[in-house]
């Protein structure tokens, strides 16, 4: 949902609304325009929306290229803060009340350092979910994935249809799992040393 100021739509932000899922947080986008600015762009997150400050005179298509690289700015500052384990226990529960109807009720949910080969994991007996601190760093959006991902283990074990079923909720899923599949794809490539200057 891109908002300009005006309250008109613009054609760059109509078209910009089909591409708002650059920014995984799906908030509204607000883009203010300034005559007093010349030449530089900032943007900030006010509550639920993110805000995109540009000069005036830009064209719809640098203010459509402009918000999608601003919005990449702020999501790559976002992704490199770390959550505690009480704020990754919050986040799962509002994942939980937003995607399950308050359904799946972990009673733990921690960062592990031990969980080299695999994301996460659920003991739905005891109720814990634990996320591989190699997801510390990684878009939002993908640690909810991982999140929603064990979330479900505690409603539907196993990875058969109803358990995907349940995840199809989340519209980055197809995304997230890309994500990782690069991260790992990644690691699997040889080192291969740098080139020397000759």
């Amino acid at each position: 949902m891109f908002e300009p100021r005006t309250g008109r739509t613009s054609a760059a932000a109509s078209g910009y609304r089909r591409g708002v899922s650059a920014d995984p947080s799906q908030r509204a986008v607000e883009v203010r325009r300034s005559a007093r600015r010349r030449r530089t762009v900032s943007a900030y997150r006010e509550g639920d929306r993110t805000v995109v400050l540009i000069p005036a005179r830009m064209s719809e298509a640098e203010e459509q290229r402009w918000v999608g690289v601003m919005l990449d700015k702020l999501a790559a500052q976002e992704s490199k803060r770390t959550l505690g384990d009480a704020e990754l226990t919050e986040r799962a529960e509002r994942l939980s009340e937003q995607y399950f109807s308050s359904r799946a009720r972990p009673r733990s949910v921690r960062w592990v350092t031990n969980q080299n080969t695999r994301w996460g994991s659920c003991t739905p007996a005891e109720g814990s979910i634990r996320l591989s601190h190699r997801l510390q760093g990684m878009p939002e959006y993908v640690v909810d994935y991982v999140l929603l991902h064990e979330l479900a283990h505690l409603l539907v074990p196993g990875h058969g249809p109803r358990f995907w079923q349940l995840l199809e909720a989340y519209p980055r899923t197809e995304r997230a799992r890309g994500y990782l599949e690069g991260v790992v794809a990644a690691e699997r490539l040889p080192k291969v040393p740098a080139a020397r200057d000759e």
